[in-house]
């Protein structure tokens, strides 16, 4: 799992027990996913179709800071698979899990679109090196 995003925990992102409020988390592992699919699939018309069973393991408090892991897990013909974890930055203790998040690609009328893609890419890969 690669982890891209960091997140410190403020305290307009806590719930009323004082913890990071489980919408607020949803609402940064939706952003990843769809920054994710959107430079993987080369497209900004991305939307989210699907997110599987959340796990919550364990709660973050004001002052963690946490980090985003997203990994593809699976290219559809218009769509893109991933999984997410969240983990404490500083503990490694795991915050959240999200088995599936599922990205569909989109032409300029809003209609899923093929992408082509079979595999992950690295943005320094597609650069032309000029040599």
């Amino acid at each position: 799992m690669n982890y891209h995003t960091r997140k410190w925990v403020k305290p307009e992102d806590l719930n009323p027990n004082q913890s990071l409020f489980g919408g607020k988390l949803l609402q940064w592992i939706d952003e990843e996913a769809a920054l994710y699919a959107v430079i993987q699939l080369e497209n900004k018309k991305v939307v989210t179709k699907y997110i599987s069973e959340i796990n919550f393991v364990s709660s973050a408090k004001q002052g963690d800071i946490i980090e985003i892991g997203i990994e593809v897990s699976a290219f559809g013909s218009t769509s893109l698979t991933l999984k997410c974890a969240v983990r404490n930055k500083m503990t490694h203790q795991t915050i959240i899990t999200v088995e599936r998040i599922v990205m569909v690609n989109l032409d300029e009328d809003g209609n899923p679109k093929p992408h082509g893609k079979t595999k992950v890419e690295f943005v320094k890969d597609r650069l032309i090196n000029p040599s």
